[in-house]
């Protein structure tokens, strides 16, 4: 299987050569051996990933499937980097070996079938969604098997031919002229992509690459408690390959949407809830819905300050793996009210003189607290100790 080298720099396959440098760029940041010791090999493998993604010529042998470092270090001085990698730098070269007195040979004809690669789709997501989990529909638009020639890539009986310009093996030789002398150069085929063959009469849906694109719609089941910038994977759902190659995998990464009441924290919810502040002096009970639509009664204790926060456990978001419910945390909103009746307002100023020592020790107190207890609070408060 032909190595992901996209993957290892972590983009996309239709990444821009922007894109590829700064990727390269912020890992080898990361991993040199200066750094980051004992990252050695990660760092070699990205520097070759960006080595083949740089060179247009090994970006397209990529793109079609295969490998174009599959053949380097077979006989003479090659091998995974040393010498004949001097002698890339120095040749260019598609990856193949070298020749002339110094060994090489290449790796013969690759197979015209590949594997596919993967595909990703996104998904929106209520919250209440992601709680308990939804069987949802998707379309996506893929490559999938021909089902005129199925994969063939020929039409009708014929069959594909020995490449003339290769002889059928997938590689060509070339003289470079260097400060060695002439050398010896092995290169991919570029009439049949170093495949070997040709095909003369290729099939007329799908021009001989054995797959089409097409659009179909399938279910997903996203399970209870996933999470924004998760996916799903299903597997053999993605683009069929080159050649009628076997499927990649389709990933679905869920995008969570803004919920009116509840504000996520893993498994954790926090809502907000306003009280009375009659309730909040005297304490009370109030019922709210949970995420799923559960009645559930938030006791509010006497003397509730403005703030504060109830917890309910076990009626927060499922975990993904257990299915353990976290936390609801309920914030609780002292309400004043901002317009009273005649009696509201007689039983308010009512209240209001039997509670005025307790206003004046928590004036006392806050400007004690605040370092302004030697000012004029302290010469009332002297004077009001004196009557």
């Amino acid at each position: 299987m032909a190595k992901d080298y996209y993957g290892v720099l972590g983009v996309a396959q239709g990444a821009s050569d922007q894109e590829i440098k700064r990727a390269y760029r912020k890992l080898a940041r990361e991993l040199h051996p200066d750094v980051n010791p004992g990252e050695e090999e990660r760092f070699k493998e990205v520097s070759t990933a960006y080595e083949v993604l740089s060179d247009p010529e090994k970006r397209r042998i990529v793109d079609a499937g295969g490998d174009p470092l599959a053949s380097a270090g077979s006989g003479g001085f090659g091998g995974g980097g040393g010498f004949g990698d001097v002698f890339e730098a120095f040749f260019g070269g598609g990856g193949g070996g070298f020749s002339g007195g110094f060994g090489g040979g290449g790796r013969g004809p690759r197979s015209r079938v590949q594997p596919g690669e993967p595909a990703l789709v996104t998904m929106q997501l209520d919250l209440d969604e992601c709680a308990s989990g939804v069987n949802k529909e998707i379309t996506v638009d893929t490559a999938i098997l021909c089902d005129v020639c199925t994969g063939k890539g020929t039409n009708g009986k014929s069959k594909p031919r020995t490449c003339d310009t290769c002889k059928g093996a997938g590689e060509i030789q070339a003289v470079q002229r260097s400060f060695l002398g002439q050398v010896m150069t092995v290169r991919q085929c570029p009439t049949c992509m170093g495949v070997g063959e040709v095909i003369p009469d290729p099939c007329h849906k799908c021009g001989g690459d054995g797959r089409v694109r097409s659009r179909r719609t399938m279910t997903v089941k996203i399970p209870a408690g996933i999470a924004g910038g998760m996916r799903v994977r299903l597997a053999g759902q993605g683009e069929v390959g080159p050649g009628g190659g076997p499927a990649g995998d389709l990933y679905v990464e869920v995008k969570e949407r803004r919920h009116d009441t509840f504000i996520r924290d893993e498994d954790d919810l926090h809502c907000t809830i306003k009280v009375p502040i009659a309730d909040a002096a005297l304490g009370s009970e109030i019922t709210i819905n949970t995420i799923f639509d559960d009645p559930v009664t938030v006791t509010i204790p006497a003397g509730t300050q403005p703030g504060q926060v109830v917890q309910l456990r076990g009626q927060g978001m499922p975990h993904l793996n257990t299915g353990v419910r976290g936390t609801l945390h309920v914030h609780l909103d002292v309400v004043v009210p901002t317009k009273l009746d005649a009696a509201a307002t007689d039983t308010l100023k009512q209240f209001r003189e039997q509670t005025i020592d307790d206003r004046v020790e928590l004036v006392s107190a806050s400007m004690a607290s605040s370092g302004a207890g030697g000012g004029l609070f302290s010469r009332l408060r002297n004077a009001f100790a004196g009557r």
